[in-house]
């Protein structure tokens, strides 16, 4: 433990701490509490340094002062309790945990949960999730994502403005709080994820720049300077980067990691980033027992990134898909403007990710100018991750307007049923099962007036080419931030409450009928007939899915004879209107129809 970074405290009561701080000359570690004293570090080479103090308990606040300068946070501080410029905090390691015989959950059996912790709740912590856990193991959900959670400026954000890596966000509840999250969810079954970044840090709070060359100028991310994973010094990087996950896989019992927007994680070394951070992280799970997953998210249409490492790819367990979402969304709702413009292939372009995960597999794309994507050849459907919600694809429409604002309640079903009985690994954005109306906005609370105003003016940059209609939200008003807050109320009233039994429903068929979740390419045919498409699972016992995108009702067609109605979406039980037995499938309605016996769940 005392090869780690950081401040570690051992047994004996020491507190060992490691520095990486290679434009360095000189390191001193400054304690301000529980006494002020400036201690020297010694220079271990390769730019570590490192200081052993006697005696010291949790709590105890330090800053480092680097070549006599002014003090900043500890890179790799596991506490941050006066936010991103104050000292850094001595955490005791030990908890309790009662998930001995935890194992995880296969990837074929995630349903997973997308939730930012400071909106999902009035109270906004780690501990008011708690109860909540219940309640998602009843609706179907085998996993809970949670947007990144290492220390930001301020109270409010989104996350992706990190800049303490290893840091818990103090508002949420601390360290603590979220070990006591994840011990609970294993309690109850459910896998725990946890969005990290690694191709980027906010801008307010950032002094990795004063230890070493964290970045490059070699590179440019749409943030900035890009993270130095592949030029002179870029071990001490990776290594930085590398344990930060195994800390999160190790001390707080993560079972997987989403990776954000990896694309611009640029590497062109032998061994690239994303390869050994694969391979530690299975190493460690071996170690411990449990299964743990790497969740790439990229928009680059590359199976690379799921492709085992000995065919030439990443070794990524899955990633996020977002073709699918696209089609759907403008399927359902008709915009065109921004990228959607390359979605417009309606049903034939929609059945194309059904049957290979993209929409794009090296076709020309106009929004992009140029071609775009590659074959799926040798991986899984289950690696890929669909939605119909998320928070980037709700969050970054210029108000933040979710699905249920922008199509009618028949649809909403349609794109549940869509998403939860494909063969894919779905994702449900919070509050979606029943219909949230809430908004979910872009916020930040930096300190910085300029760098508000900064981020003011590229929001309204960012949605010029979509011609969206009203004002862009003050991402710096606490009044974004409450309005972006979950009604949990509206799940037991009217039309919220019967789409939440709605997808109760079918995240049981999802379960009851394995040949969904045991699926591969070859199992699944799926054909277009004018606005149905339909979707068949070969495997025993047969199942065949019609989805009715018109606009009105449709006669069943002759693939269906011989098979047996499970689910309607269109009828009275689920809140429409069509009659019971009927020939023909309403419009914008989902059938799921069978002609074998259900498997064992």
């Amino acid at each position: 433990m005392q090869d780690c970074l950081g401040a570690v405290r051992t047994p004996d009561s020491s507190c060992y701490f490691l520095l990486w701080a290679p434009n360095a000359t000189e390191v001193q570690l400054h304690l301000v509490s529980p006494r002020d004293e400036l201690i020297p570090m010694e220079n271990n080479g390769r730019g570590y340094y490192r200081a052993k103090v006697a005696g010291l308990s949790a709590g105890a606040r330090y800053f480092y002062r680097v070549n006599g300068q002014s003090d900043v946070p500890d890179p790799a501080s596991r506490f941050q309790p006066e936010g991103v410029h104050g000292p850094s905090q001595v955490v005791e390691a030990k908890f309790t945990w009662t998930d001995k015989g935890w194992y995880g959950v296969p990837l074929r059996d995630y349903v997973i949960y997308e939730l930012h912790v400071g909106t999902f709740t009035a109270e906004g912590t780690f501990e008011a999730i708690i109860p909540h856990l219940a309640e998602l193991k009843g609706l179907g959900i085998t996993a809970i994502e949670i947007m990144p959670v290492n220390q930001f400026p301020g109270r409010r954000n989104w996350g992706y403005d990190g800049v303490g890596l290893f840091a818990v966000q103090n508002s949420y509840g601390g360290p603590e709080g979220l070990k006591r999250l994840v011990n609970a969810a294993h309690e109850h079954g459910l896998a725990m994820i946890l969005d990290v970044v690694y191709n980027h840090l906010g801008p307010e709070g950032n002094y990795l720049g004063s230890f070493g060359p964290y970045f490059t100028q070699t590179y440019k991310t749409p943030w900035g300077p890009a993270l130095n994973f592949d030029g002179p010094h870029s071990d001490g990087v990776r290594r930085f980067f590398i344990e930060n996950a195994l800390y999160w896989q190790t001390e707080f019992h993560f079972d997987a990691l989403r990776l954000d927007a990896v694309h611009a994680i640029r590497d062109i070394g032998a061994l690239p980033f994303l390869s050994e951070l694969k391979q530690k992280t299975a190493a460690r799970a071996e170690e411990l027992n449990r299964r743990f997953f790497l969740i790439a998210e990229t928009d680059l249409n590359a199976p690379r990134f799921i492709l085992p490492q000995n065919l030439g790819g990443y070794g990524c367990d899955a990633q996020w898909a977002d073709d699918f979402h696209h089609c759907l969304h403008v399927l359902l709702t008709g915009e065109k403007r921004g990228y959607y413009e390359d979605y417009t292939g309606g049903l034939q372009q929609f059945a194309k990710v059904w049957r290979e995960g993209y929409a794009f597999t090296g076709e020309y794309s106009p929004y992009r100018k140029a071609k775009h994507g590659q074959p799926t050849d040798n991986t899984s459907v289950q690696q890929f991750v669909v939605c119909a919600q998320n928070h980037d694809q709700v969050g970054n429409r210029m108000t933040g307007d979710r699905l249920s604002s922008l199509v009618d309640f028949e649809s909403l079903k349609l794109a549940a049923a869509c998403v939860l009985l494909s063969p894919f690994t779905p994702l449900l954005f919070m509050g979606e099962e029943y219909g949230e109306p809430a908004p979910f906005q872009y916020m930040v609370d930096h300190g910085d007036k300029d760098l508000l105003e900064a981020v003011r003016k590229g929001r309204r940059e960012e949605f010029a080419s979509f011609i969206w209609n009203g004002d862009v939200p003050d991402p710096a008003s606490e009044a974004t931030f409450v309005r972006s807050r979950l009604n949990h109320s509206l799940r037991e009233k009217g039309n919220h409450q019967k789409l939440l039994q709605f997808y109760r429903k079918l995240l049981a068929i999802r379960r009851e009928y394995r040949c969904i979740t045991s699926a591969e390419k070859r199992d699944v045919l799926v054909t277009v007939e004018g606005d149905l498409l339909m979707v068949q699972y070969k495997i025993d016992p047969e199942l065949l899915l019609i989805f009715s995108f018109g606009s009105s009702p449709i006669a069943l067609p002759r693939s269906a004879e011989g098979f047996r109605v499970i689910l309607n979406s269109a009828s009275a039980e689920w809140g429409g209107t069509a009659p019971a037995g009927a020939k023909e499938i309403a419009a914008k309605a989902a059938l799921v129809l069978s002609r074998g016996a259900a498997s064992a769940s």
